[in-house]
């Protein structure tokens, strides 16, 4: 008997699995990570996803074309504006609809403040998981004036519900041009407050650059889009590349990973990629704001919207980079097919291939670099 315990118990073995999720505060939504460990050392992390699937591309072809926009909002809750706007874009192609110029400048305006909003999030939870506090209630507290701002706009601070098929539901509130541009020259010195207070602390640079490197062929041949896909070096931006809206009309840079601290694709660039974005999108607002044309805010759309049979694709620049909808029309009021292509999901599939041989807490950094966001995954 003494020899069988001796066989299965192996003491020198640390090998563990761990459950990573999901209720992990840094796993950022129900997401689990099946993690296998050799003390703090990783030998793979596997995505294991599927813990809020709602069906939402389902209703998609349940209900009509304007009563599936307020679904949208919840494919990307953070950025939800992105997500009105992909599918509007798509239903428009259907229809052969020319959207106002007035409208397709408050899409730009509401999205970039969006962006915004949304790296906020992503820069001060990245922080808090590696383990400083304040700045990310800096972070959170810039936000809130975004969304004081939106709500002003729309009637929402979350789930926006503000784009509609061949516009957008309301003009600009009077005295908000004026509180926008007030913001952004404040929020221009926050920027570089924030990066004094800790985008260049000493502490948290070690703890991001070289860890969990994605080299350019990697994120291209996985799939990563928006600043994932940029932080690796790729130089690649659906609004510029492909562009759509109003973006041809405005001047921005599209900033990419240059290896700030360590090697081009690690943590920190994926990081610091979107502290530079926000910047741009702040240009990109002000040049919306001057330059915004007078007009109807929709275009004439039928009370019964049925296009023809056919299919769409459009492609927008989300905060988490590309998000695309295929939209399927039989002829009828409701959609034959809806699929949506999402950036978090993407991510998730490089995770396996580069965990092995990352200490436990770099697993955390890797997540949070990638600023995934749960419903985007499952849908």
């Amino acid at each position: 008997m003494e020899k069988l315990i001796l066989r299965r118990v192996d003491r020198q073995n640390e090998e563990m699995i761990l459950n990573f999720g999901p209720q992990h505060p840094s796993t950022h939504g129900v997401i689990n990570f099946l993690v296998e460990t050799d003390g703090e050392v990783l030998k793979r992390a596997t995505p294991d996803v599927g813990y809020l699937h709602r069906s939402i591309e389902k209703i998609g072809e349940l209900v009509g074309y304007p009563g599936f926009m307020p679904y949208t909002d919840r494919v990307d809750y953070v950025a939800a504006m992105f997500a009105n706007e992909g599918y509007a874009i798509a239903v428009e192609k259907l229809l052969k609809l020319e959207v106002p110029p007035r409208a397709q400048w408050l899409r730009a305006i509401s999205c970039e403040l969006c962006r915004i909003a949304s790296h906020l999030v992503s820069v001060g939870t990245m922080v808090m998981d590696i383990g400083a506090f304040t700045p990310m209630l800096h972070g959170i507290r810039e936000r809130e004036t975004i969304n004081d701002l939106i709500e002003a706009l729309c009637g929402a601070r979350l789930t926006y519900n503000y784009h509609r098929i061949g516009g957008v539901a309301f003009d600009l509130p009077e005295g908000w041009r004026d509180k926008v541009l007030a913001f952004l020259d404040h929020f221009d010195k926050f920027l570089v407050e924030y990066d004094r207070l800790i985008s260049f602390n000493e502490i948290y640079v070690k703890r991001l650059a070289n860890v969990a490197v994605i080299p350019g062929p990697m994120a291209v041949n996985y799939g990563l889009v928006g600043p994932n896909l940029r932080g690796s070096g790729v130089d690649w931006d659906v609004r510029r590349d492909m562009p759509y809206g109003a973006y041809p009309n405005f001047q921005f840079k599209v900033p990419v990973g240059k290896g700030y601290f360590g090697v081009s694709g690690d943590s920190f660039d994926r990081y610091y990629v979107r502290c530079l974005e926000m910047a741009e999108s702040s240009k990109i607002v002000r040049q919306a704001l001057e330059s915004l044309p007078e007009g109807e805010i929709t275009a004439k759309v039928p009370r019964n919207i049925k296009p023809e049979a056919g299919e769409a694709l459009s492609r927008v620049e989300s905060a988490r980079g590309e998000m695309a909808y295929y939209v399927v029309s039989d002829g009828t009021n409701k959609a034959y097919r809806v699929r949506v292509r999402t950036g978090s999901f993407t991510a998730m599939s490089v995770i396996e291939d580069i965990s092995p041989g990352l200490m436990v807490a770099d697993l955390v950094a890797l997540i949070s670099s990638l600023d995934v966001v749960a419903p985007e995954i499952d849908r």
